[in-house]
């Protein structure tokens, strides 16, 4: 099985795939939300202001309660991505890493714009949200990276020295292709994450994540989960910072009870491989979601990274019923998200039904146009 376009899916794979990505996608964003009120606060500043206990619900950011940031607007773009390289590989034109880059400068332009510039026809119905239009602190590299329409590639990637999580909170979706080999789907993180993050630690930690995710999604274990993501990195040039946090991720699990002191212990999270490993920890040592989300946001480092990234581990792995519904209903966006998840779904399941050589549904290529 190369494609999930090509795969036979029976009803029940079809809701439970469904499932694990409104999951991780509504998880991320959860996480994302949980954290953004909080994100630039210290444990001791988050007790301060919260109680003893930290962060338990959402706290306003950007003048609301369960506001999301750049990471979450970001996600988004990447999904849009992934559906415009399925519906454009009809044509022959078949290379994710250039869709998902043109989806990320439609997302640059909500950064830009006052709301949807109706003039453009490639927009879509993803840029036409007018509550995605508001800058929401996102990384000062994802800003320069998307600034041209020039490619960031392996070779050649933009902001070579940019390690922090910009690209690794938005690289998910990747691990959503449940249908592709583990190997093409790090590859295509890893590639998609230098279009605006050149550091080594930052786009190898994009492609870690993404194969986490995908283990996840296929209903497999965390731990047997980082442990292929491990086993690619290993040959992979600058490997090393990110292969020794998700090995330090795994042994804090041994380590006694989960606190803050044991988070900072992973190291410093304003770097995307650290972010990682606070991710993977609070994630192997949840009781449930919330658990794991709190964990997640009560510590140094930035609460909406760690948590967003947690929050999507979570949800592949748990489901969009696992979700805390309060939560669920005070989430920005929250229509959005889900609209989108279940046409990626559809998009993996069915795309046959959807559009090809003797198929073509109009309201679909409308939505997704391949222009």
């Amino acid at each position: 099985m190369t494609t999930a376009a090509t795969a036979v899916w029976g009803r029940a794979e079809q809701q439970d795939f469904r499932a694990r990505v409104r999951g991780c996608l509504l998880g991320g964003a959860i996480g994302d939300a949980l954290g953004a009120g909080v994100a630039e606060l210290s444990v001791d500043d988050i007790r301060a202001a919260h109680g003893p206990d930290g962060v338990a619900d959402f706290v306003p950011a950007y003048g609301r309660r369960g506001a999301v940031t750049a990471a979450t607007q970001l996600t988004l773009f990447t999904v849009d991505g992934l559906i415009r390289a399925q519906v454009r590989r009809d044509t022959g034109a078949w290379h994710p890493p250039t869709d998902v880059h043109r989806a990320h400068l439609r997302w640059a332009a909500t950064q830009r714009d006052w709301g949807p510039d109706e003039r453009r026809k490639d927009n879509g119905w993803l840029a036409r949200e007018e509550w995605l239009y508001a800058r929401r602190d996102p990384a000062p590299a994802c800003l320069t990276g998307l600034g041209d329409e020039s490619l960031g590639t392996l070779d050649k990637p933009k902001n070579p020295t940019a390690r922090d999580s910009g690209a690794l909170v938005r690289s998910a979706p990747f691990g959503l292709l449940v249908g592709w080999e583990p190997q093409l789907v790090c590859q295509l993180a890893v590639e998609c994450a230098a279009q605006t993050h050149g550091h080594p630690t930052a786009y190898l930690s994009a492609g870690a994540f993404a194969v986490i995710v995908h283990g996840l999604a296929r209903g497999e274990t965390v731990d047997g989960s980082v442990q292929r993501a491990l086993s690619l990195l290993t040959p992979r040039p600058g490997h090393q910072p990110v292969t020794d946090a998700l090995k330090q991720a795994l042994g804090a699990v041994r380590q006694g009870i989960p606190s803050p002191a044991r988070i900072a212990a992973l190291g410093n999270p304003e770097n995307a491989e650290d972010a990682l490993a606070v991710a993977v920890y609070c994630t192997l040592v949840s009781e449930d979601i919330r658990h794991g989300l709190r964990l997640a946001v009560n510590h140094d480092g930035p609460s909406h990274t760690t948590a967003t990234l947690c929050g999507a581990l979570l949800g592949a792995l748990h489901g969009e019923t696992a979700l805390p519904p309060a939560w669920l209903a005070e989430l920005e966006g929250r229509a959005t998200v889900l609209e989108l998840a279940d046409d990626f779904a559809m998009e993996m399941t069915q795309g046959p039904a959807l559009h090809g050589p003797s198929v073509s549904a109009q309201g679909w290529l409308h939505r997704y146009p391949r222009g």
